[in-house]
């Protein structure tokens, strides 16, 4: 039994028909996207199933890991409008989200010109967003939530589609700041990203320090891709997978039932998490060439999901435990 949580009407011929003819365009960005990233497939799927779900992602790794290469990439892939934003602590809200000019006119009149910040793009890069202060880092909460900002009480409306992907070097470095719990959620996921693999990083040696770099071409266009997006929304759920969604989210709450939960967790994810959830699964379907999500789509997306929706309580830190060791138990329970 699938259920389709919009309210409308699932044309299920339509849906596939749909789907077949985005396959192709997806096929095509892996291809494109392979020729600069080498390696890091699942790093690759994770990005892309966040943007075609229409949300935010959080890159996470040290520095030298091509994420920024890979948010430029994807811009370029994907046909969007790419902007850049170097995160310092001295960077200010108005260096993100523009700020209002007095001007005087021709006829000696005084007015204020609002002048338009780097966030006025489709495909927002926010390199090494933890090294800016928190009240930086909060300027992005209502862009990323709402779509629109508001400086000196106007509201301005931001390019659709609009996305941030944001890259965060680990906390333990010096001359970070964490995210705030708030903006943390908005991120859909939070994406690790690992060194590379031998073969991997041997391609990387050969394929970049050489006289020709490989530059990816354009696949999509924001009209194609928003299509893609409004499909994945219309992918008709099992039941039995929205079932396993809620019952993997509640059990990561405190004060739900779950013993090594209640122990071990300050505080767990909210009902957005379900919804980013339920939006992945069916996007990382469509990603592998299915027409409906699974249990196991559930099962690889719970720790990008959810796991900077959690934290620790002090004991737990103590002891040496990890969120995404428990993440990891919890799923298990899926069975």
């Amino acid at each position: 039994m699938s259920v389709h949580t919009t309210g409308e009407t699932v044309d299920e011929a339509k849906i596939v028909a749909e789907a077949e003819a985005a396959l192709s365009d997806i096929a095509k960005t892996k291809e494109e996207i392979a020729k600069v990233i080498f390696g890091q497939e699942q790093v690759v799927e994770s990005a892309i199933t966040a943007i075609l779900s229409g949300g935010h992602a959080l890159l996470v790794g040290v520095p030298g890991l091509a994420k920024t290469k890979l948010v430029e990439t994807l811009g370029t892939v994907l046909g969007l409008s790419a902007g850049r934003v170097q995160f310092t602590p001295d960077l200010m809200p108005a260096d993100i989200l523009g700020s209002e000019v007095l001007e005087d006119s021709e006829n000696g009149k005084r007015s204020f010109r609002f002048i338009k910040g780097p966030i006025f793009t489709q495909l927002l890069m926010a390199d090494e967003i933890n090294r800016a202060s928190p009240r930086t880092q909060s300027a992005l909460l209502q862009a990323m939530q709402e779509y629109h900002v508001t400086v000196a009480g106007t509201r301005y409306d931001l390019p659709a589609p609009f996305h941030v992907l944001a890259t965060q070097n680990p906390l333990e470095q010096e001359g970070t700041y964490p995210l705030p719990e708030a903006q943390l959620d908005r991120f859909l996921m939070q994406i690790d990203i690992d060194y590379p693999e031998l073969e991997a990083e041997r391609q990387i040696l050969l394929q970049t320090t050489g006289t020709i770099a490989q530059e990816a071409s354009p696949v999509l266009s924001t009209e194609k891709l928003q299509a893609i997006q409004l499909l994945v929304r219309r992918m008709p759920v099992p039941e039995s997978v929205v079932d396993a969604i809620l019952k993997l989210v509640r059990s990561s709450r405190p004060g739900h039932g779950n013993e090594t939960t209640d122990k071990h967790i300050s505080w767990g994810p909210g009902p957005r998490a379900s919804q980013s959830l339920m939006l992945c699964a069916r996007a990382r379907a469509l990603y592998d060439g299915r027409f409906a999500p699974s249990l196991d789509d559930v099962r690889a997306l719970a720790e990008p999901v959810l796991q900077h929706r959690m934290a620790l309580t002090f004991a737990a830190r103590a002891e040496g435990m990890s969120v995404q060791g428990i993440i990891k138990d919890l799923v298990a329970k899926l069975d």
